[in-house]
């Protein structure tokens, strides 16, 4: 098994070209995917998808979900999300994070991206209950790779990693069902 890294928008593209067998895709692009019970969700806030509140409107070109979803909660502003939004969330106050806008409204997390794949079902479905039932430890030296590539401290990243769970609960599931009525709403 290979391990690629990469925007959210490129692995979609790639997972849809076939490229790969499967991989984490955007909420809204795997509505008709068919995946396994493993997400990335936000149960309320997740300080790496936010809205800089401004009078222009800007998307991020390397998301799906959050653009759809600062549109279906009416946030202005400038979408940043991954690591650019989680240094901006650590340095400044002045921004909306998008996953506990969704919970205030909704009481429910926010599903940002799903385990899809195109083929071997067994497998990945096997691969994410093994996932969900081991205590999930990073090893510090992974710890102090991620915090110098993203130029912060370990601490912030451990803090990070908090705020994201994996399993699809019913909640979460719950969550999505609503995000896909939400967005079908706006598409209308």
């Amino acid at each position: 098994m290979q391990h690629k890294e990469d925007v959210p928008a490129k692995i979609n593209r790639r997972f849809f070209r076939r490229d790969v067998d499967a991989a984490f895709i955007s909420s809204i692009t795997a509505q008709n995917s068919r995946y396994a019970s493993l997400g990335i969700i936000a149960n309320k806030e997740v300080k790496s998808v936010l809205v800089i509140p401004s009078t222009k409107n800007k998307t991020d070109k390397e998301s799906a979900s959050s653009n759809v979803l600062a549109k279906i909660l009416g946030v202005d502003g400038e979408v940043l999300i991954g690591d650019k939004a989680l240094l901006y969330a650590l340095h400044n106050d002045d921004y909306i994070d998008l996953a506990k806008e969704w919970h205030k409204r909704y009481r429910l997390p926010f599903v940002f991206a799903l385990l899809c794949y195109n083929k071997d079902a067994k497998r990945y479905k096997k691969i994410s209950k093994t996932f969900l039932k081991s205590k999930q430890k990073i090893p510090q030296y992974l710890l102090q790779k991620a915090a110098k590539k993203r130029s912060v401290s370990p601490k912030d990243v451990e803090e990070y990693l908090q705020l994201i769970s994996y399993e699809l609960t019913p909640k979460a599931k719950q969550g999505l069902k609503r995000f896909y009525k939400e967005a079908k709403k706006l598409a209308s």
